[in-house]
């Protein structure tokens, strides 16, 4: 146990992995929403044959929502990402993956590796997400921004079993 401390510590203070070191494929996804165009930037994960949710990602704690740096959110506008007041900047975006229902959290800190230094005293906020099971299990890990008309949207969050939404409203 105690060989895995120097390897657990050099993992906290080294940079961000560079794109090289990634396993996971990185994406930079848009959706453009009353005329603003909001974009997320993640990490792919693979399923592999594993049990995602209530597995490698358990139940109640708060996921980075991707691979290797945490999910960053980039708008130019206000929004309203479900109950959570978001003025325009860029943020961490995680999740909180639980049996029957996501939470969404919206943090201040947008470049941070994972949930490792993730810090609840610098949400902007934290709202409920829809959770519906998938027909069948997604591969890969995807997250899209999909424009309802007017300046209204949804942001889904699809992986192995679960697609999780929440809406977005442009201010």
């Amino acid at each position: 146990m105690m060989r895995m401390f120097p390897a657990l510590l050099a993992a906290l203070v080294l940079p961000m992995p560079s794109p090289a070191q990634r396993v996971s494929p990185h994406e930079k996804t848009t959706g453009t929403i009353a005329g603003k165009t909001i974009t997320i930037e993640y990490g792919r994960p693979y399923k592999k044959g594993r049990k995602i949710f209530g597995g490698l990602e358990p139940f109640g704690t708060v996921w980075r929502t991707g691979a290797d740096e945490a999910t960053t959110i980039t708008t130019p506008a206000d929004l309203m990402i479900g109950s959570i007041h978001v003025p325009a900047g860029t943020y961490s975006l995680f999740t909180i993956p639980n049996e029957k229902e996501w939470t969404i959290v919206i943090n201040k800190v947008a470049q941070q590796m994972g949930a490792f230094e993730y810090d609840q005293k610098m949400d902007v906020g934290r709202a409920p997400m829809k959770l519906e099971k998938a027909s069948s299990p997604l591969e890969q890990l995807t997250i899209t921004i999909e424009s309802r008309g007017g300046n209204q949207g949804v942001l889904w969050i699809a992986w192995d079993d679960a697609i999780a939404t929440v809406s977005i409203m442009v201010h």
